[in-house]
């Protein structure tokens, strides 16, 4: 850890005083929380796969190419989902309310895919 020396104006040193004695720490752990603060607020603006290094190199890899429209993407994941959790006897499966909502949720956007094609 390194030691940084900082010089600030008389209005500063009062200003970090006062904040200082606002929330009862001492000022190494208000400069840290600070700086932190700082650094999450500029982090704020990238997004969440952004933050994470970017989209898997998998993901999209023969991926239907209209999933970015809502109900494609809902029905392949309903669909992908049912083959991960396929069983002979759905009715003696654990996750059988699962899979009958999973079942529902692609039902419902094979309709609403229906009806948005049809003019």
């Amino acid at each position: 850890m390194g030691l940084i020396a900082v010089r600030l104006d008389p209005d500063t040193e009062a200003h970090l005083a006062d904040i200082q004695a606002h929330e009862k720490t001492d000022r190494s752990e208000l400069i840290r929380r600070l700086i932190n603060e700082r650094w999450l607020s500029l982090q704020a603006g990238q997004t969440l796969v952004e933050k994470m290094g970017g989209h898997p190199k998998h993901l999209l890899e023969g991926a239907d190419p209209n999933l970015s429209e809502r109900p494609n993407r809902k029905s392949a994941i309903a669909r992908y989902l049912l083959e991960q959790d396929a069983k002979p006897n759905l009715s003696e499966c654990p996750n059988h309310k699962q899979a009958i909502a999973v079942q529902a949720v692609l039902e419902e956007a094979e309709h609403k895919s229906d009806c948005e094609s049809t003019p």
